[in-house]
């Protein structure tokens, strides 16, 4: 799909089909031999037919039927069955130890704020991975890292009404009837701010959960606004949103008071980055900019499983894929991505709504 040299967005547009059967085509190539390596791939097709995920669906249409409709139309651009596609897009819900990790900082200074995130997936897709940028009738329309199969907004994102987000994975074992997570991360990308998408999170009944890392800029009076990150952990039971204030990291595991209670897989790769993060945060808050961040996810452990993940038997099987560094502004979210650590895209995108 695309090379570490160069990661330029495929511009996609129209109505959710549209949209969801060009996302299919550009999966296409690469979706079978994918598929057939992925051990989560073998967990989630044996959930075919199960009254579960029909409720899943049924939420689903019942709260985001436009995005019901794009996946439908990346089942069509894939030449695979809808159900088939839904549940893939239901892999959080169904088998809880998937291969989509990541780490993600938040910070908020005087000097500025970012969200800066390593997006961990499956080996299989290095390389495999492109940006879209998409602009469906009516939205304020997003540029997203796109996983071949899957509803762009589960890894990072910024859309064009000044929203950032970036997603963790956490591996939760009480899915209830609800929307699926993967929806529910594509729906903020349709969100005209950040408390239109705080709402959306905390008010639809969930599947499951995952942690949003979300970031404006609020509109005000002046030319360059007040920068708002804020730390979103959205399960079955409960949306905790915590203000960033200064620096903070986030693994895959849950970590806001009050989800103790939850049933959940903590990996030691997870627990073993939120502890590396805590020794990099003081150095990196001193620095205070964007390159200290980036440093701090490209860690490389002294001991124990590190940040930055490029072996290929990972006990989680996930690699480092990309990472990415988002600036929220007032005219739009600057986005980096850097790849095996080299730069693949550096633009502004523009707000226009």
């Amino acid at each position: 799909m695309t090379s570490a040299a160069s990661l330029d967005p495929v511009h996609i547009a129209g109505d959710p089909a549209t949209i969801g059967r060009r996302l299919g085509e550009l999966a296409r190539p690469v979706m079978d031999a994918y598929l057939a390596q992925s051990d989560a791939w073998r967990a989630v097709e044996r959930w075919r037919g199960h009254p579960f995920v029909a409720a899943l669906r049924a939420a689903t249409a019942r709260h985001f039927p436009a995005l019901l409709d794009e996946l439908d139309g990346i089942a069509a651009g894939l030449g695979r069955s809808a159900d088939d596609v839904f549940l893939w897009n239901c892999r959080g819900e169904l088998a809880h130890s998937t291969p989509d990790g990541c780490t993600t900082l938040a910070a908020v200074s005087p000097r500025g704020a970012w969200i800066a995130h390593n997006e961990d997936g499956d080996p299989c897709l290095r390389g495999r991975c492109m940006l879209v940028d998409v602009q469906p009738e009516g939205k304020p329309g997003f540029v997203s890292f796109y996983y071949p199969g899957s509803l762009p907004g589960h890894t990072f994102a910024a859309n064009r009404a000044g929203l950032a987000q970036a997603i963790n994975n956490v591996r939760l074992l009480e899915p209830r009837v609800g929307v699926p997570r993967m929806v529910l991360a594509r729906a903020v990308l349709d969100a005209a701010s950040l408390d239109d998408a705080l709402a959306l999170l905390s008010d639809t009944p969930r599947a499951s959960g995952f942690h949003h890392t979300l970031g404006a800029v609020e509109e005000s009076g002046e030319a360059d606004g007040t920068a708002r990150i804020v730390s979103v952990e959205a399960t079955a039971r409960r949306c905790s949103i915590e203000a960033v204030g200064a620096l903070r990291g986030h693994a895959n595991h849950l970590i806001h008071t009050g989800h103790e209670s939850e049933a959940q897989i903590v990996t030691d790769s997870s627990r073993d980055r939120q502890l590396r993060l805590a020794q990099l945060l003081p150095g990196a808050e001193r620095e205070g900019n964007a390159d200290a961040l980036v440093a701090a996810l490209h860690d490389v452990a002294p001991s124990g499983l590190p940040i930055y993940r490029d072996d290929p038997h990972d006990p989680d099987g996930e690699n480092t894929l990309a990472t990415a560094l988002m600036q929220p502004r007032a005219d739009g979210v600057a986005l980096r991505v850097v790849q095996h650590h080299v730069t693949t895209f550096d633009q502004l995108i523009a707000r226009t709504c």
